[in-house]
């Protein structure tokens, strides 16, 4: 349980840099400890548009591709929210830059394209946030999830994705969708070497995240 608390609150904010809060802050699920925290002010600029179900997220990386399946009906301004970003490039050139074998991986920060900046990465977000779509399906393996701060409605465009099953997280933080396909690059990127904090030793990069049809994926 000691673990499990010191992961939930290393997940539950955007990390603040100067205190390494392994038991009581945190990032992707929560974000890594950093310094900067990006604005609260919830401004959703979402598409009011129903999510079109048939679409899904390729997630080109450095190690592979991995596939996503949204579920609209569960988190609508969420899956319309990562759509969005994804559409307009936002995410590539990005990386995982938060990885803990066991629990999760962590992307999303536009901060990541920037080498220079990993000090302060895991502040990052679309200069707007998203109000959380808290939902009953659970946080297992392969389940992409949302990172906020301590506020509710902070998340922004940084998400993790599990590779462990932490449950602990169900009813706190917006899961969105599962991996349908490459879990073997899950395993990858969540089984890769890291340093403190939680950072891998490889730049996992995000290439692209692109958003086509179901039926185009096999």
């Amino acid at each position: 349980m000691n673990i499990a608390k010191r992961y939930l609150f290393s997940l539950i904010g955007i990390a603040v840099l100067g205190a390494q809060l392994r038991v009581s802050a945190a990032d992707p699920a929560a974000s890594p400890p950093d310094p900067t925290k990006p604005s609260d002010a919830a401004s959703p600029a979402t598409d009011k548009k129903a999510p079109d179900k048939d679409e899904v997220a390729v997630i080109k990386t450095s190690e592979g591709d991995m596939v996503i399946q949204f579920w609209p009906d569960a988190a609508p301004e969420t899956v319309a929210n990562f759509k969005k970003l994804a559409k307009s490039g936002f995410y590539d050139g990005t990386c995982f830059h938060r990885v803990i074998k066991g629990f999760m991986i962590q992307g999303g920060d536009p901060l990541t394209k920037d080498p220079g900046k990993e000090a302060i990465w895991g502040t990052g977000d679309p200069g707007y946030k998203v109000k959380a779509e808290f939902n009953d399906h659970s946080h297992v393996r392969g389940v992409i999830s949302m990172a906020r701060s301590q506020d509710p409605n902070s998340a922004g465009s940084q998400f993790f994705i599990c590779h462990g099953n932490p449950t602990f997280l169900d009813h706190q933080y917006t899961a969105f969708g599962k991996l349908i396909k490459g879990d073997d690059v899950l395993e990858k990127i969540a089984t890769t070497p890291t340093h403190v904090p939680d950072r891998p030793d490889k730049r996992m990069e995000v290439v692209s995240i692109k958003i086509v049809p179901a039926s185009s994926v096999r």
